[in-house]
């Protein structure tokens, strides 16, 4: 993912504090996503083109289909930052695909399963050359929505639900690259995602909103209200961390605005779909990310259950409410 340069001041310094819960909690397993989460670990760096992204793939697309999910894999080819045509692979899942309709819309719920092939915020130089381990960065909000898939599978949701693990989100072009500047080379899979729904005419009011997650699993996570998330889809948005606040879970989803994030909501959203984007933003970081962002530290270090049991209670209020 990528910051947009100034485009907003950051707003609303006040966060709100947890309330007790006002409704009962959703089903949610936090020890079922960590094991998802040290499952992806276990591939290695899942970087495009290596043996740890294809094996990903396979496991993923297992995982789905255990929990009842019909599973396409969207291909395509898109340019990356070097002018070079790189394979991509999204993993959709459809849960109920055939209830979708405009009366009764799909809820998109999305993240990236690649991880970034260069460490390119580590000090060393040599350092930067290194695949990031991607246990926050990627695997994190997989965990959480192969969770989602599991307890729908037990608890059907009354709407169907469109799963989209996206490929080449964290290919953008590195900071140490000295070669021609290209525009958009970062969340190539949520690109080719949202070209087809633009080229193949798929009626957008086929889904009622979409969820991305990114980078969900940190002790110490802070989400703000990010812009591109407040501008295209306020409402959702609102919704989202009026939830978080009924569940008792406010300590993470802050008031604060950040700055406009280029990630994959932001396709989704330039598609005509409104998508929400629940990142950890830092604002003590001269990055606006995690001192661990796309470095070798992203490991399991990274990964808290509690954190995690909040992200997925709040994903899952959304589809029992």
């Amino acid at each position: 993912m990528l910051i947009v340069a100034a485009l907003s001041l950051l707003a609303g310094c006040t966060t709100k504090t947890s309330k007790q819960p006002q409704n009962p909690r959703p089903s949610f397993s936090a020890d079922s996503a960590y094991q998802y989460i040290e499952d992806q670990m276990a591939f290695g760096p899942r970087v495009p083109n290596s043996q740890g992204h294809t094996d990903c793939v396979v496991y993923l697309v297992q995982q789905l289909r255990r929990f009842g999910a019909d599973v396409t894999l969207q291909k395509g080819t898109m340019t990356d930052y070097a002018g070079r045509q790189q394979p991509v692979v999204n993993i959709i899942g459809h849960i109920r695909p055939e209830s979708v309709s405009e009366a009764m819309p799909a809820i998109l719920l999305a993240a990236h399963y690649d991880t970034r092939p260069w460490c390119d915020q580590e000090e060393e130089y040599s350092d930067r050359f290194v695949n990031v381990p991607g246990a926050n960065d990627g695997a994190s909000g997989v965990g959480i929505l192969l969770e989602v898939a599991r307890q729908l599978s037990e608890h059907p949701a009354s709407m169907p639900v469109e799963i989209a693990f996206f490929d080449l989100e964290d290919s953008g072009m590195p900071d140490f690259y000295t070669g021609e500047q290209r525009e958009h080379t970062w969340c190539l899979g949520s690109q080719l995602w949202a070209a087809n729904i633009v080229d193949n005419k798929i009626p957008t009011s086929n889904y009622s909103f979409g969820l991305l997650l990114d980078m969900v699993g940190a002790p110490d996570a802070s989400f703000p209200r990010e812009y591109y998330s407040s501008q295209y889809a306020s409402n959702y948005q609102e919704k989202i961390w009026k939830h978080a606040r009924d569940l008792g879970h406010g300590r993470y989803f802050s008031d604060q605005y950040s700055y406009p994030i280029i990630d994959d909501h932001y396709y989704v959203n330039i598609a005509g779909i409104p998508c929400v984007d629940i990142i950890h933003y830092d604002l003590r970081q001269s990055t606006g990310f995690p001192e661990w962002w796309h470095t070798r530290r992203d490991d399991l270090r990274n990964i808290d259950k509690n954190t995690l049991q909040a992200v997925g209670e709040v994903v899952m209020s959304l589809l029992v409410d």
